[in-house]
């Protein structure tokens, strides 16, 4: 069976072995719900604390400050509509680089009476620390993602929380692509809540969790059972769960040794396309070790994506999240990189599986196609 070498962690990570081997007893004879009483219920509820308390464990917050969901779209959108629930329609404010799961139902707040403000940021991708005080005025919400998916650039969040809190404004995180990437600390943040997904780091797809300060008042989004605190109803996938809380633990056991040899193999990527004049975006920015965002001139991003894909190479012309719109990304719009410029971008996303040997060949194949293409395109001029 073909199989391209795989350049794009960022959409989603490979399962991890032995994330799955802890899963399979779940799938099989461990199949119990969590909230029946007999011994198949209660031994499916001790994984599930269980898995709660790994979560927690590696990023600093307490296991009932812990909210399972379906992945950190659904804890993004937990956040915003339920805490807008639980507010007088105002301000709401996001950075103007978010997921599609914060700009999304920020727009959906805005239909219903809110007030959408979008905080600026320059042209290394990072949030405008004068358009963040603007924003801050009169908001009752805010969002500002601590790792961008497609740049890898890494905010401040911090020194915003902070300024967030002296005003009483809850700020919530998008951490989705910091986890397991760069040490995260809820407490050492500051934020109000933050989004955690599994599939980034070697987990199942379909689980994630809202880390969520007490004080914050939510509304559900699903009504039912009362599971999850009554935050999010329905029989949880306790297979999923117990793969999040081990592919939590091994991603930040490995952070020490995984993250300085994923920024040296993105640095021998950025030398060999400094040698054919590409453009790394949010280049100069501090950023995740494992992602480069770049474009080539004159060659359009998803035909690039689709012909190193023949090549054995696979690649992202931006979020998978998004790749269905043929829009050029808001991230680089926002950053003020020309529309035909973003057109042409191109991420690589490395991870655990990758080494030197996957880089210098991808090299050679991006400089290959790269020339044929521009030969095409002079042939066709």
């Amino acid at each position: 069976m073909f199989a391209p070498t795989y350049l794009d962690h960022n959409a989603t990570a490979p399962l991890d072995a032995r994330v799955l081997e802890a899963m399979l007893p779940y799938l099989r004879s461990r199949f119990g719900n969590p909230s029946s009483r007999h011994e198949y219920g209660r031994h499916a509820r001790r994984a599930i604390d269980a898995a709660r308390s790994q979560v927690a464990a590696v990023v600093g917050a307490h296991p009932t400050e812990v909210v399972f969901t379906g992945g950190g779209s659904e804890a993004n959108n937990l956040f915003l509509k339920g805490a807008a629930a639980c507010l007088r329609p105002g301000v709401v404010a996001i950075s103007a680089i978010e997921h599609p799961s914060v700009r999304e139902p920020a727009r959906q707040l805005a239909a219903r009476g809110w007030r959408l403000r979008e905080i600026g940021v320059d042209p290394l991708g990072r949030v405008d620390a004068d358009a963040f005080e603007q924003a801050l005025a009169g908001a009752r919400l805010v969002s500002v993602m601590l790792a961008n998916n497609e740049t890898g650039v890494i905010q401040h969040t911090g020194a915003l929380a902070e300024r967030a809190r002296a005003l009483r404004v809850p700020l919530h995180s998008d951490a989705v692509q910091a986890l397991g990437r760069i040490p995260v600390d809820f407490r050492a943040l500051g934020v109000s809540a933050l989004s955690l997904s599994s599939h980034k780091i070697g987990g199942p797809q379909g689980a994630g969790a809202l880390v969520l300060d007490k004080r914050i008042e939510l509304a559900p989004l699903i009504a039912g059972g009362g599971q999850e605190r009554g935050l999010r109803s329905g029989t949880e996938n306790v297979a999923a769960l117990v793969g999040f809380g081990l592919a939590c633990e091994l991603a930040v056991d490995a952070l020490a040794q995984e993250a300085p040899r994923l920024r040296e193999l993105r640095e021998r990527i950025e030398r060999g396309l400094a040698s054919l004049g590409a453009r790394v975006f949010g280049a100069g920015a501090e950023r995740l070790p494992n992602t480069v965002f770049f474009a080539l001139p004159g060659i359009d991003g998803e035909t690039l994506v689709a012909q190193l894909d023949r090549a054995g190479f696979a690649c992202a012309s931006g979020s998978a999240c998004s790749s269905a719109s043929p829009e050029p990304s808001h991230a680089l719009l926002a950053m003020g990189v020309a529309a035909d410029v973003a057109r042409g971008a191109l991420r690589v996303s490395l991870g655990r599986g990758n080494d030197a040997r996957d880089v210098e060949r991808f090299l050679a194949a991006l400089a290959d196609t790269a020339a044929r293409l521009k030969g095409m395109l002079a042939v066709s001029a």
